[in-house]
């Protein structure tokens, strides 16, 4: 392998070929290829080299040369320093088509498909590309003194204290700062990582866009919650639509929000909101689609993608509170859906139940062990619809697909690369019929898609 010809702390020239999976600008060096964050395609800059790999730069930029037409000014004061958002100085409309490209990047670098072999539909957009986010996760600390509330910056442990996240539903944003005002007033103890002490680590509030229910949770270093009950009462007083108010408990030293332990603490344990004609209850730490207009839509391409004669059984794997399953059911014979969170799993039982559906059934446990005890059991899927993690499906999943003959597969995917990866595994028997795209969380390089796959004759 060639050395790498730059060295840390260089200067020079670049121009940007395009943008990567993370939102940064890539160009080339000498033939060594540059990531640089905030650069956008067909600028023109000078940046300096802050990391050197054997194989890739990382960079900054120090001057803008040539700036491209679709820059603009990001409309959040803390933008650079949170992280939270990647493309917030890339105009909307190309932020659509840079997504799509995301995907081709992904299909070239993955699989052995050539680039026009698949069809790319353009990506579905929103109308309004602001105060999408229906849940919030703000990271509570002491920063000089006071009580502050945001996230953790990129690629750091400094907290960026948040007094109004552009792109969160409005409500969160209130419930977040009125509690967060009410911790310091009522000088309840704020966690500290060096020393492991202190109480609330994380506030998370979820809004019920078409309910008007918010949840709100609080995550705590232990089950003692100081002056637990003049907080509750505050809260309840000055906020009605806080229905739910819940305590769940993380002593762990992680970056996850959540502990295994959830307190009812007011109010009632789930909330409920809607998406379509169906109502689901939510529990603290059940999945939930953060940005539901976007996912109705979703749904309907999913709903699109199957062709239904209403004799179908379908398979809804990586299931969380059923969403998916529940919106296709009243069309297809038998539904079944299967999810690790056992919570999400009762939420997706009672939603259900609540509905009045009952050809749907779901069970807990991972996808790739409880598939292909369905089809040891005689069970044979018409079509087969996967959500999965960011990871993408496990191997095993895959391989129990291959073998069903299900004539359908939509596989909705959260990662370009990990979907890529499982389609080339998925076509030794299925043509990919198309890819497409859909913004589900505008301003970041997050991309959705639904790929719909029809069994080789």
């Amino acid at each position: 392998m060639s050395e790498n010809p730059v060295t840390e702390g260089q200067q020079f020239p670049l121009t940007i070929k395009r943008i990567g999976i993370n939102g940064e600008g890539i160009g080339y060096f000498k033939r060594s290829v540059v990531f640089v964050t905030g650069a956008l395609t067909g600028e023109e800059v000078v940046v300096e080299a802050t990391k050197v790999n054997p194989r890739y730069t990382e960079a900054k930029i120090r001057k803008i040369r040539k700036k491209s037409p679709h820059r603009v000014t990001p409309p959040c004061p803390v933008y650079d320093a949170c992280g939270g958002c990647q493309l917030q100085h890339l105009s909307y409309p190309e932020q659509l088509k840079m997504k799509k490209d995301l995907i081709t990047q992904s299909l070239e670098k993955h699989t052995r498909f050539y680039p026009n072999q698949i069809k790319i539909h353009d990506t579905i957009g929103m109308g309004n590309p602001w105060g999408y986010r229906n849940k919030s996760q703000f990271q509570v600390r002491e920063v000089d003194g006071e009580v502050a509330a945001g996230l953790f910056g990129a690629e750091s442990h400094e907290l960026v204290p948040i007094e109004n996240c552009v792109v969160q539903h409005p409500d969160t944003v209130k419930v977040t700062n009125f509690v967060r005002d009410l911790l310091e007033e009522l000088d309840i103890p704020i966690y500290e990582e060096q020393r492991n002490s202190g109480i609330v680590r994380t506030i998370v509030v979820r809004t019920g866009i078409k309910t008007g229910e918010i949840q709100l949770v609080f995550v705590t270093n232990s089950k003692k919650l100081t002056r637990k009950r003049e907080l509750i009462d505050r809260i309840q007083t000055a906020i009605p639509e806080v229905v739910s108010i819940m305590q769940n408990i993380n002593q762990a030293k992680t970056s996850l929000i959540f502990g295994e332990e959830t307190i009812f603490l007011a109010g009632k344990d789930k909330m409920t909101e809607k998406l379509g004609e169906i109502e689901f209850d939510l529990s603290a730490r059940a999945f939930f689609q953060l940005n539901p207009s976007q996912t109705e839509k979703l749904y309907r391409e999913v709903a699109r993608a199957i062709r239904l004669t209403g004799s179908e059984k379908v398979v809804d794997a990586y299931c969380g509170v059923g969403t998916i399953g529940l919106s296709l059911a009243k069309r297809v014979a038998e539904v079944r859906g299967m999810d690790t969170i056992a919570e999400s799993i009762e939420d997706a039982k009672a939603n259900a139940t609540r509905a009045g559906i009952t050809n749907i059934t779901f069970e807990t446990g991972k996808a790739e062990e409880i598939f292909p005890k369905w089809i040891k059991a005689g069970f044979k899927p018409d079509a087969i619809v996967v959500d999965p993690p960011r990871v993408g499906c496990e191997d095993q999943l895959l391989q129990s697909i291959l073998r069903t003959n299900a004539k359908q597969i939509v596989y909705v995917s959260c990662n370009p690369s990990t979907l890529a990866r499982d389609i080339q595994v998925l076509a030794k028997r299925y043509n990919v019929k198309y890819i497409q795209p859909l913004d589900m969380f505008p301003h970041t390089a997050h991309v959705e898609s639904i790929t719909v796959l029809t069994l080789k004759n």
